[in-house]
């Protein structure tokens, strides 16, 4: 199995590797990016002929379309969470926001903990539970309390200042 595996690779390899590089340089950005992208899908097909699947010409290129799409996908999710932390950098908070900082630091810290990561950090309760080493139940458990004491607070803070 192996040298023909080897063979079959090695001969798309030959067959369309500069093709492939040259058709993610003038998609891409940088020659090393076009390398990069290069390799992974050789990586890909190296995979793929150990599945006895033909490793034709078009087949590569069909693992060069998805690579690609996958990589415009994550530069867009970069620039995204770049622009993203740029503006919580550069947003001055108010005092509406500088309340919920505070009564977020009243917190218990594992509640505090549970409430960031879900709200803050877009976690499940799932996964949440397998980043603390809890129960599912017990990080419910935890948000309900930490969400009714958040509001406790912040109504409250508000009903403070009304009265002032």
């Amino acid at each position: 199995m192996e040298p023909t595996r080897e063979k079959q690779f090695l001969a798309a390899h030959v067959a369309c590797h500069d093709q492939v590089y040259r058709y993610f340089r003038r998609r891409t950005e940088e020659a090393s990016t076009a390398e990069d992208l290069s390799a992974e899908v050789f990586r890909i097909a190296w995979e793929k002929c150990s599945r006895d699947q033909e490793l034709s010409v078009p087949v590569v290129f069909g693992i060069a379309r998805n690579v690609l799409r996958n990589h415009y996908r994550a530069n867009l999710r970069s620039h995204n969470l770049t622009k993203l932390l740029e503006m919580q950098r550069t947003h001055m908070p108010d005092t509406h926001d500088q309340g919920v900082r505070e009564a977020l630091d009243m917190l218990k810290p594992e509640e505090r903990e549970v409430l960031l990561l879900t709200y803050w950090d877009g976690f499940s309760s799932t996964e949440i539970s397998k980043l603390l080493r809890l129960t599912s139940t017990a990080v419910r458990m935890r948000l309900h309390r930490a969400r009714k004491e958040l509001s406790r607070m912040l109504l409250t803070d508000h009903a403070a200042e009304e009265s002032t």
